[in-house]
């Protein structure tokens, strides 16, 4: 299957998005947003003060009566020539025109006199009520991820809950009899990558990681987790090719799934798998994604069919790849996708070094990786780029 097919079809498997539930600010983070997030207040919900200074009533110079504190209500209506010291984020009394601000006013303890270098304008270094939103405006569309900007942007438009879509839940199934999980490997063994890379990328992608857990090389053991797994994706490492310990294909035959897709034209990563697994409760709300073994095979497939599922089954408004200039000649496969760890310049971007299927020192050094066509891509073709874990 081609890349831009798979990678659709990972996005339609996963159409049907988990319910949505209210949540409180703070629970919310990492989920996304079931409904677009509607202002409760206008922001700011009164003038305010945008520095420290002097509220000041039409043209100087000014008596100053009283103070006001961030906090505090506005003091009594201010008439022509008369000022109130004001800190930053406290309301305007009304009346006022302007804020002086602490450094460009005098004064002799009786009036207040500008020194600033141009003259005080109307409005000057005042918030008005209202700059940044109305009540009942729409701040963000459903579909967007709760980072901590939406959590700030919701408290202060009055949110204390958020209505979000429930995580999906991901188990991680790191498959192999070579994995050692810590230490320097020894002859024949190698170190799990994908353990430590994969869930804290899911993570960021809308999952909730509840389990990683090594397999070892035995058919029953992987049919066995198949078929006992209640999360909503189930992601492998390994066993996706047709080798003597490769029992991936035949433990889903035996848990009763249906293959979606079965390779993809893409290097590295080509033996990557997506299937859709037995639900007890509507069919299509469960599935499997199998990556390859090797590092960077991995990571072609995560983003081929992993996060596009992900984002599709959390109500996530995911942006597709995003071109840019290729500096130098990228080459490609004859007749597959290549996935490229790239970095950027100001000629475009340019490849990395070690990008082979078993290696992630490029990756650990990209900024993102390239989408490059059959045959490759000339200097000054525009290539789609993918965000890099």
């Amino acid at each position: 299957m081609a890349w831009s097919q798979a990678r659709e079809t990972a996005r339609r498997a996963g159409l049907r998005p988990l319910p949505p539930v209210g949540l409180p600010l703070a629970a919310a983070l990492g989920h996304t947003l079931a409904e677009p997030l509607t202002a409760l207040t206008d922001l700011p919900a009164f003038d305010t003060s945008a520095m420290d200074g002097w509220a000041v009533a039409g043209p100087g110079p000014w008596r100053v009566a009283g103070r006001l504190l961030a906090g505090q209500a506005a003091v009594a209506p201010l008439t022509d020539g008369t000022a109130v010291e004001i800190a930053t984020g406290a309301q305007l009394p009304h009346g006022a025109t302007a804020v002086l601000r602490r450094e460009h006013g005098t004064t002799d303890g009786t009036l207040l006199r500008d020194c600033g270098p141009r003259p005080l304008t109307t409005g000057q270094d005042v918030r008005p009520r209202g700059q940044e939103c109305r009540r009942g405006e729409a701040l963000l569309p459903g579909g967007t991820p709760v980072g901590p900007a939406v959590l700030g942007l919701a408290a202060a438009s009055g949110h204390d809950r958020l209505v979000v879509r429930r995580r999906p839940v991901v188990e991680l199934l790191v498959l192999g009899d070579e994995l050692l999980a810590s230490g320097v490997p020894g002859p024949g063994l190698v170190r799990d990558a994908l353990g430590p890379l994969l869930p804290p990328w899911l993570r960021a992608s809308g999952a909730e990681v509840v389990e990683v857990r090594a397999v070892r090389d035995d058919f029953g053991l992987l049919r066995d987790a198949l078929r006992h797994s209640t999360a909503d994706v189930v992601v492998t490492t390994g066993g996706t090719a047709a080798g003597p310990v490769d029992f991936l294909h035949r433990a889903l035959v035996e848990a009763g799934a249906r293959l979606l897709v079965d390779g993809v034209a893409i290097r590295p990563g080509h033996p990557m798998l997506l299937a859709e697994l037995p639900s007890a409760e509507l069919p299509g709300t469960r599935h499997l994604v199998g990556l390859p073994g090797n590092p960077l095979a991995a990571v072609a497939g995560t983003v081929t069919l992993a996060l596009p599922l992900l984002h599709a089954r959390s109500g996530r408004s995911a942006g597709g790849p995003a071109p840019a200039p290729a500096a130098v000649d990228l080459p490609g496969h004859p007749t597959d996708t290549r996935l490229v760890p790239v970095r950027r310049t100001a000629d475009g971007v340019v490849p990395l070094a070690f990008d082979g299927p078993a290696m992630l020192r490029g990756l650990a050094r990209a900024e993102a990786l390239a989408v490059v066509p059959p045959g490759g891509a000339a200097a000054g073709d525009l290539v789609e780029l993918l965000a890099t874990p």
